[in-house]
């Protein structure tokens, strides 16, 4: 199983548009994501995004970290 690595914020938008996320705007710099019937994901346009607030994130979509890798393949 893969280890989950600092990412660029271009690469995390790319993983959750594939995922259905559309994005609805950004403040500064974060960049939200909204899906209905979900709650929003605020990315920040970081060069490189910390591990805390990828598996934040991965938790708030509600999916698990193998769907989020699979995800990031061709990103």
């Amino acid at each position: 199983m893969p280890r989950l690595t600092p990412l660029h914020w271009k690469k995390l938008i790319c993983a959750f548009k594939k995922l259905g996320y559309e994005q609805v705007r950004q403040e500064s710099s974060n960049i939200m994501l909204k899906i209905k019937g979900k709650r929003p994901l605020v990315i920040p346009s970081y060069d490189s995004v910390g591990l805390d607030i990828i598996t934040r994130l991965i938790r708030t979509a509600g999916i698990d970290r193998d769907k989020f890798l699979e995800m990031l393949e061709g990103c």
